[in-house]
């Protein structure tokens, strides 16, 4: 079957066969070997800080805006700032009642994966 898509503005004519015969979907048995994708566990951060007193960035993003401040007592899951990475928000949470001793980023920083955001008291 013989379709026409459109990326960025550009159109493609392409060709696509029906996956309508038993096991047609199943790239085994096609002969095609099935690749399994697994994610591997972050590597462990060498620090001097206690890890339960420091927010770390999940990953690669820049801070979009800061919901909190140096001295305010915050609770478990408030929302303390948001990254933005690849077009998406990312909320970033407190993992457990604390009072802020200092945010270590400010909106428009671009942060590293694992670098500090937020340290408590």
């Amino acid at each position: 079957m013989k379709l026409k898509i459109v990326v960025d503005g550009t159109p493609y004519e392409v060709e696509v066969e029906e996956a309508d015969e038993p096991g047609r979907h199943d790239p085994s048995a096609a002969g095609l070997s099935v690749v399994q994708s697994s994610v591997l566990p972050a590597a462990r951060v060498a620090s001097n800080f206690d890890e339960a007193k420091v927010v770390r960035s999940p990953l690669a993003g820049v801070v979009a805006r800061l919901q909190s401040s140096p001295g305010q007592q915050i609770q478990a899951n408030e929302l303390l700032m948001v990254l933005e990475a690849m077009k998406m928000e990312i909320k970033i949470n407190a993992q457990a009642a604390a009072t802020i001793k200092s945010i270590e980023v400010k909106p428009g920083d671009a942060v590293r994966p694992n670098q500090i955001l937020v340290l408590f008291e």
